[in-house]
């Protein structure tokens, strides 16, 4: 009897368990503190970098090689004049072998110089006979083998500059085309990627943190870098015009669509937001009280609450919030609020970083 009552208890219970189990509120794919991305966005986001990595490479294999060709044409414009002093050394050669023919026939009265050397009346006149028909024959041999050699060296110039040019050719043209090919898919990566930062941001909401491989830095926790490798200074800080409500509160690095953006120091990331004029954005705190803001992004690599190490990859770049192309707008805070900006060139150039 007492079992059979224990059982009726226990089904009240459970069905309450339940009810509680499925009230209880869950975090949303990748709002901030749901931990990382979906895997769609991970694989998006990671194929940008990786692409944008491999563009850096054939840019740079690319360049190398533009420079490879210069230094070829250099070469081969000095190999040209060296074989037009070969060819006119050829034709003076071609000169003293007429020279020397026409010296033995006024010489010889006509008369070769062997035949001289029979007609001779004396002893004496036959050595001076004999003497000059070897002087003769050595100078004729030695035309004969300076023009033979001449004529060789030539020739095997031109051989190894044609296969210098041909091979060149070749090579840039493949480096060409692989570096058009990877730029095409980074390309249209990047507008896949941009195409989705814009939709996270119109609902205001952030798809969570997009984990990238990061690069080995080598930095140390009290080094400070640029928030960008490579760069073009846009709008600066304090600048006015018809996009500013009010002055420019940072510095603008021109950039592509999904540039790795780095963490200027060690910090922790204690904003991250989608939404507004910033779009994407991050905010992190640094040691001594200041705020770097990382702003109009097209994806997210870390959230709210994390440590970050000098160089690390936080996030792309994009154009995301009030923005008028592909950029990274950079500020330098006193807090982690708008409305307290520093001067970031100045900010940067006092830890060292020159922009």
């Amino acid at each position: 009897m007492r079992s059979y009552r224990r059982h009726r208890l226990l089904v009240p219970v459970l069905l309450c368990a339940l009810t509680v189990l499925a009230a209880r509120p869950t975090a949303a794919p990748g709002e901030p503190g749901s931990g990382t991305g979906t895997g769609a966005d991970q694989g998006l986001s990671a194929e940008v970098a990786r692409l944008y990595e491999e563009a850096a490479v054939a840019t740079q294999q690319y360049e190398a090689g533009r420079e490879e060709a210069e230094k070829e044409r250099a070469e081969a414009q000095r190999t040209e004049a060296l074989l037009d002093a070969q060819r006119r050394h050829i034709a003076a050669l071609h000169e003293d072998l007429g020279r020397i023919a026409r010296a033995q026939y006024r010489s010889s009265g006509g008369l070769p110089v062997a035949a001289h050397m029979i007609l001779a009346d004396s002893p004496d006149g036959l050595m001076r006979g004999q003497h000059a028909f070897s002087q003769a024959h050595l100078a004729v041999n030695n035309a004969i083998s300076k023009n033979w050699r001449a004529e060789a060296r030539l020739a095997a110039d031109e051989a190894r500059a044609a296969d210098r040019w041909q091979a060149l050719e070749k090579r840039n043209l493949q480096l060409a085309g692989l570096k058009a090919d990877i730029e095409q898919k980074l390309e249209t990566a990047r507008s896949r990627l941009q195409g989705e930062a814009d939709v996270a941001v119109a609902a205001g909401a952030c798809r969570g943190a997009v984990r990238l491989d990061q690069p080995e830095t080598g930095f140390t926790d009290g080094e400070w870098v640029a928030p960008v490798e490579t760069y073009e200074l846009s709008a600066s800080y304090g600048s006015g015009g018809a996009r500013w409500s009010s002055r420019h509160t940072g510095q603008d690095f021109a950039v592509p669509i999904g540039t790795p953006v780095r963490a200027v120091g060690a910090g922790r990331v204690v904003k991250v937001s989608c939404g507004g004029a910033f779009g994407m954005e991050i905010v992190l705190k640094h040691a001594g009280g200041y705020y770097t803001q990382y702003a109009h992004l097209a994806s997210l690599a870390v959230d709210q609450g994390e440590h970050v190490s000098p160089g690390q990859w936080i996030g792309q770049s994009g154009t995301t919030g009030n923005s008028t192309g592909p950029h990274l707008h950079f500020e330098a805070r006193v807090t982690a609020e708008t409305g307290s900006a520093v001067n970031p060139v100045s900010w940067l150039a006092a830890r060292g970083v020159s922009l």
